[in-house]
């Protein structure tokens, strides 16, 4: 019995200097593979996109609509630029050669004896019908935006609940595990502190404009229709973002909803566009819009954040090439109460 415990126990001390041989071999791998595992980023990770300038942004010394990043955007900014303005600079235009016409060849040096004309047919049927056809030319393509602005979101659209507050606003995610991200101006260096608690804007690499950058951004996908319910927790305010043809009120006691749709990932900037209070003017809105792939990630950075009903499993604490020579040891080193335990059981 003694020498089949001595021989038992030599077996396992071959079994554990293997075992360590194994983990010393893991260790010796080459660096770049294990940089690269220790580099892979964690389930749920997120690093905020950095904005470019000029894009889903004012500009300095800009005129005209923003740069539109939506379907909708896009079909009113033709309306605006491509049937609005030159049908009111050709009418404008009209108006002062009318205007022309009339200070030269009816004044009283040209025309001293003045006309006793009280009607003239054709002339009064031009001027009625004309201006008729010009407003139904401008309200086809109005009314076409109109309907295509407030059409439903489709069932399956993710839905975003939005709460205007004096003065920051809420951003709610039903679908996502139901978890809040409350959004803050940045505070603006050297001036006095407007949101207590949040950092200064230009202090991390991503911020984008003074006065348009928050602490947390609402982050959507891009590429795909979103249902955004608008309330308000005290007074009416108005979220609005000129890059996205997106306005709505929002209102107390009232869901106002509307689809916001945009083409591509990008950070697009706004602001609260109703007089609520002393500071209405520090209330912004930044919109950051992310692949599918990279919100879900973000989702899953939030406590409680789930995608398509599943939550986020715990995060690896370390690189695989780390965990195996733990376990490695850990079965490379029986107690010698387990070898008894083994030697008296046989």
């Amino acid at each position: 019995m003694t020498s089949g415990k001595t021989f038992r126990g030599a077996g396992w001390a071959v079994t554990a200097l293997g075992l360590t041989l194994a983990s010393v071999l893991i260790s010796a791998a080459p660096a770049s593979a294990q940089d690269a595992a220790a580099s892979a980023p964690a389930a749920g990770s997120y690093t905020p996109m950095k904005p470019t300038p000029g894009v889903g942004m004012p500009v300095d010394g800009g005129i005209g609509l923003q740069q539109q990043y939506s379907k909708l955007g896009e079909y009113a900014h033709w309306i605006h630029d491509g049937v609005l303005m030159p049908l009111i600079a050709l009418i404008c235009l009209l108006v002062l050669v009318l205007l022309i016409v009339i200070a030269l060849k009816f004044n009283r040096r040209a025309n001293p004896i003045a006309s006793k004309t009280s009607h003239n047919t054709i002339l009064e049927v031009v001027w009625t019908l004309l201006p008729v056809l010009i407003l139904i030319g401008i309200a086809v393509p109005s009314i076409d935006l109109i309907a295509k602005q407030y059409k439903p979101a489709p069932e399956n659209a993710l839905t975003i609940k939005i709460t205007g507050n004096q003065w920051f606003w809420t951003y709610g995610y039903p679908d996502n595990g139901d978890f809040e991200v409350i959004s803050n101006m940045l505070n603006l260096p050297g001036q006095p502190t407007i949101n207590n608690g949040v950092r200064e804007v230009g202090s991390r690499p991503w911020d984008g404009p003074s006065h348009l950058e928050v602490d947390n951004r609402m982050v959507v996908p891009a590429g795909e229709p979103i249902r955004l319910q608008i309330t308000a927790a005290d007074v009416i305010h108005s979220f609005a973002v000129p890059s996205l043809w997106f306005k709505l009120d929002a209102v107390p006691g009232r869901i106002n909803e509307k689809v916001l749709f945009i083409e591509k990932p990008g950070v697009y900037y706004g602001q609260c566009s109703e007089l609520c209070g002393a500071k209405h003017g520090y209330m912004p809105i930044a919109v950051e819009a992310l692949p599918r792939a990279q919100y879900n990630a973000w989702v899953l950075t939030h406590p409680g954040g789930a995608i398509d009903g599943t939550k986020a499993a715990a995060a690896a604490t370390g690189p695989a090439s780390d965990a195996l020579p733990a376990v490695a040891t850990s079965e490379a080193a029986p107690t010698e109460s387990a070898v008894d335990a083994v030697a008296e059981a046989e």
